[in-house]
């Protein structure tokens, strides 16, 4: 018969496992390199990442698993509670997530009448991630086009002029491409002068984030007859059956987005380019 102090002696069906028991689990903060074991799956790794929301795990095969904070571990054989630890104070100057020396104590500028367009929702949020404090100092909306098929439509009905700048960020910008061909219809357009189109290489924004972050050396090859974004869910290992879970994939890629440091410079130049371009105040 299972001793007081056997921790397989509860039948975990009985109860909600995985709240604090007073006397049994303790809160701990979570520091790099301790090594947490998942009671739900076994799962055992050593903490590699802290992030706003999540603690990344890594295993001895370099196999990587994300975890939000709270109960469900055990650490050196104890049930515990993890929460992130308290951000030590800044030496330096605080900055955003872009990378700019933040400005404190300041309100977000009035929206100017120059305006950035993406392609799609996921572009919006990512750049809202690691933008979004400067684009609010600058006063500068961004928005989405669903594709860009129709940007020449889009750009007269803008109307853009020096003071009313338009800039468009689009996907696979590839000599070649159809998109390439859009973008150089409308940059010889009528209104040419005052849009700015430009592009990342990438078959998707998703790919702009550094693979590493969700445990890839790279983001693999995905068949032309295959829906992109739901060939590289199948590669995770991630539900991918509708949009759904499409969406759902995203928010866990975004989510471990901390700063720019996880995008790669390919969108990094694309994306300050054009903040610089709907900024300048014509003469």
């Amino acid at each position: 018969m299972a001793g007081p102090g056997d921790r397989y002696s509860q039948d975990v069906l009985t109860t909600d496992w995985r709240a604090p028991k007073l006397g049994r689990t303790v809160e701990v903060d979570v520091e790099p390199d301790m090594v947490l074991e998942d009671a739900t799956t076994g799962f055992c790794g050593a903490v590699v990442a802290i992030e706003r929301d999540l603690v990344v795990l890594e295993d001895r095969r370099g196999a990587r698993r994300s975890y939000p904070y709270g109960p469900g571990f055990w650490l050196e054989g104890k049930p515990v509670a993890i929460r992130r630890p308290k951000a030590a104070p800044a030496t330096g100057p605080a900055r955003t997530a872009s990378g700019s020396i933040a400005v404190r104590n300041s309100r977000a500028r009035v929206a100017r009448a120059s305006r950035i367009y993406v392609e799609g929702r996921h572009d919006a949020e990512l750049i809202e991630k690691v933008w979004g404090d400067d684009l609010r100092i600058e006063g500068v909306a961004v928005e989405y086009l669903e594709g860009v098929d129709d940007l020449a439509a889009v750009v007269a009905e803008f109307r853009p002029e020096p003071r009313r700048r338009l800039g468009v960020l689009v996907d696979h910008l590839v000599p070649g491409s159809k998109e390439s061909r859009i973008a150089e219809e409308v940059t010889r357009g009528p209104y040419g002068a005052h849009v700015l189109v430009v592009g990342h290489p990438f078959v998707d924004i998703w790919a702009a984030v550094r693979p590493e972050r969700v445990g890839l050396e790279r983001w693999p090859d995905i068949p032309r007859q295959t829906s992109w974004k739901h060939g590289i869910c199948a590669a995770l290992g991630w539900p991918h059956d509708d949009q759904a879970d499409i969406a759902r994939a995203w928010k866990q890629i975004l989510g471990t987005v901390r700063d720019f440091r996880d995008l790669e410079p390919a969108l990094l130049g694309r994306v300050e380019h054009l903040i610089d371009f709907v900024t300048v105040d014509a003469d």
